[in-house]
């Protein structure tokens, strides 16, 4: 686990430690950079290494690799700052039962590595994975233009089932391991308590926000 993803697992620390913490670093160039910084993700590790912004645009999507990198020997990947709702998104109450995901928020992406869509959830323990088969994950995929050509590694497709109904948004995937680090750090008990669930709706609430989703849509 890298340092920009620790502090989504640990407790805050005191404000006089906090005072004189030292600051934050790029991981590939040791940069100082801001707490609102970017990610990578280590193709090699499975990790996401903190960056400043010219080493994330080293690693950019482009039609050439950084020097050094042949396309398919590439080790990092850039992850993406945008967010897009998906409206238009097919899935129904019944095809939710159907995936068995027993939390009413999951997001499912593609591994490169494995060459499949690997699905997970937010759980007290951390990120649990979807016990359905790829092939289930890649028929979802399947159904909106924008997740049927999902770029690996580096963007989710999130599904909600709000008390509307669903709602699906293309997020970045450190935003999705965001929230597996407040559910973690934050459930307390059997149904996680009214902290965990503020904190859950506050971080939807962001999502929302950035994709440009109207306000009051998807809200319960």
């Amino acid at each position: 686990m890298t340092a920009g993803l620790r502090r989504y697992l640990t407790a805050p620390a005191p404000p006089a430690i906090v005072a004189q913490a030292a600051p934050e670093r790029c991981e590939l160039c040791a940069a100082v950079i801001p707490a609102d910084h970017d990610h990578l993700v280590d193709l090699a590790n499975r990790s996401l290494p903190c960056a400043c912004r010219p080493c994330h645009l080293l690693f950019a999507p482009s039609d050439e690799p950084p020097a050094g990198e042949s396309a398919g020997a590439r080790r990092f990947a850039a992850v993406p700052r945008e967010h897009t709702a998906l409206p238009d998104f097919s899935l129904s109450d019944l095809d939710w039962a159907a995936l068995d995901v027993p939390v009413r928020l999951a997001f499912v992406f593609v591994n490169s590595t494995l060459g499949q869509p690997v699905a997970l959830y937010p759980s007290p323990a951390g990120a649990a994975e979807s016990q359905l088969p790829p092939e289930v994950w890649a028929k979802v995929l399947a159904r909106h233009p924008d997740t049927a050509r999902l770029p690996p590694d580096v963007l989710a497709l999130l599904l909600h089932r709000s008390p509307d109904g669903p709602e699906a948004y293309l997020v970045p995937i450190d935003v999705c391991y965001r929230l597996v680090g407040l559910v973690r750090l934050r459930w307390r008990g059997f149904d996680g308590g009214q902290e965990a669930w503020a904190a859950i709706d506050g971080w939807l609430a962001q999502v929302r926000e950035n994709a440009g989703t109207p306000v009051g849509a998807g809200h319960g």
